[in-house]
Formats: structure tokens, C-alpha cells, sequence
């Protein structure tokens, strides 16, 4: 599992930021009328975890800390989704791990990315106290724990109103092989593979509308329930807000258990 992968190169930047620095505090040194040049600053003042997450990791991982910054495509191997985190923790933020994997020191866990990854610990500390890189670090990861896109672990909404609503066709794990997937004209699909089939791309909006059915002209032949009608007229009556409520958590849940290329 790859997390934290931030801007590279950054730990020689600021390599050469401080010989630059250097330099030009010993070249201009020996005389009174020469105005010193102050060394750049490489971190910044601010503590604030969003302060350090824009400067040292969204250049990779993107403002929004998908995977999408502009300095993504030029990495060998590409900046993970930082906001699924906890999806992928079972519904939990591990925050003690994406610590250990942001200072360096999680270091039996095999995946701490390629060497275009810098390890931020040994980095902050070559600048700053160890009370503000503990600080600036612990700032850094509660901003990630603020990120995380709701959760579809076992026991949240999207899963409870997938075995409510799902299951009985399309089976437990979304694969098709639901109990009453026999009697269909048309066995229904694996809801496993929209990512696989769309390059690599989760197509939410698409299956979405789908879920929903209302304004989907192809959506089967009725065998597969309308469930925007069906939420809608639903004991009780929800409201628009809480029938797109529905199917966005059953969108997150599936989007949760496709399966990846090989």
C-alpha cells in the first residue's frame, strides 16, 4: 500500500537551497559595505497541516489529495488516492500508520514508494526542531484524517443498503451470483468490474444514474428495479436530498470492491 508519496526532489532542492545559502553568506562575509542575502526559507512558518500538505504533498497528490497534482505524471509510479484512505482500512483512519509512513520510520512495511519519495521526517529535521517537526508532522496527518471520502466498510450505509437492496441478485460481493440471479432472463452483471472496464476509471456518475433508473432509458427491462422511485415511495417518504443520499453510499460501496488490473 503506497500513501504519502510527496514532491520529489524536494530534499535536493533544499540540499541546494542551503550550499546556495551558504555560498553566498561566506562570498559576502568580508565586507561591511555588501548587504548579506538571507537563505531561503524551506519550510514554512505555518504548522498548519493544510499549510504543509499544499507545499510539500499536493504538488504530487493534488490540492483535493487524489493522485492528480501536476507534478503526477512525471513519478515512475503514481501518487495514490489519499482520501481512501480509511475506505481501505476497513472505515477507520490509520493514523498511526500514514505517521510512520510520513516520518520514514515504517520502515518493514514494504511499500513506502519509490525513491522519488522523500521521507519528510530526517527532511523536517534537518531545518527545524523536533518539537515543531512532531508538531508540523501531527498537523499533517489529522488534515488527512479530514479528507477521507465516507467510508464503505462492512456495517456502514453503503454496504448495509447493498445487502439490503443488492445482494439478492447481484450476490454479497457484487459479483452476480446473488441467490435469485437464476431466475433473470439476463444474469445480472458484476458490479466488480466498472473500473476494469473504464480504464481504470470508476465511472461514479454513470453508475449513479443507474442506480437511480429514473432517467436511464436502457435500465434493463424492468426486472432490475427503479430505485429512485423505490427510495422515493419508500415507508415514509425520504426527500430528493436523502434518496441521492442513498444512492451516493451505495455508489461509494461499490466503487470500494472493484477490482484492480493485475
Amino acid at each position: 500500500m503506497r500513501h504519502i508519496s510527496c514532491l520529489r526532489g524536494f530534499s535536493s532542492i533544499a540540499i541546494l537551497w542551503v550550499a546556495t545559502a551558504a555560498v553566498s553568506a561566506g562570498g559576502q562575509g568580508g565586507t561591511n559595505d555588501t548587504p548579506r542575502q538571507r537563505a531561503p526559507r524551506v519550510l514554512s512558518d505555518s504548522l498548519a497541516g493544510v499549510d504543509s500538505f499544499e507545499l510539500y504533498c499536493a504538488p504530487c497528490h493534488g490540492s483535493d489529495a487524489r493522485g492528480n497534482g501536476p507534478v503526477a505524471l512525471a513519478l515512475k509510479t503514481a501518487p495514490p488516492d489519499l482520501t481512501q484512505l480509511a475506505r481501505r482500512n476497513g472505515g477507520a483512519f490509520p493514523a498511526d500508520r500514514v505517521r510512520a509512513y510520513v516520518t520514514g520510520t515504517g520502515r518493514t512495511l514494504p511499500a513506502h514508494g519509490p525513491a522519488e519519495m522523500p521521507i519528510w521526517g530526517p527532511t523536517f529535521r534537518a531545518f527545524e526542531t523536533d518539537v515543531r517537526v512532531q508538531e508540523r508532522i501531527k498537523n499533517l496527518v489529522q488534515y488527512l484524517s479530514t479528507v477521507q471520502r465516507p467510508s464503505s466498510a462492512p456495517g456502514g450505509d453503503g454496504a448495509r443498503l447493498f445487502s439490503q437492496h443488492c445482494a439478492s441478485c447481484h450476490g454479497p460481493a457484487g459479483t452476480g451470483n446473488g441467490p435469485m440471479a437464476e431466475r433473470f432472463r439476463q444474469r445480472p452483471p458484476d458490479l466488480t468490474l466498472y473500473t476494469m472496464r473504464n480504464g481504470g476509471v470508476f465511472p461514479s456518475e454513470q453508475v449513479a444514474r443507474i442506480v437511480d433508473g429514473r432517467d436511464v432509458p436502457s435500465h434493463r427491462d424492468r426486472e432490475m428495479p427503479v430505485w429512485g422511485d423505490a427510495f422515493r415511495t419508500s415507508p415514509g417518504g425520504l426527500s430528493p436530498d436523502s434518496v441521492k443520499a442513498r444512492i451516493a453510499a451505495i455508489v461509494a460501496f461499490l466503487e470500494a470492491i472493484q477490482r484492480r488490473n493485475s
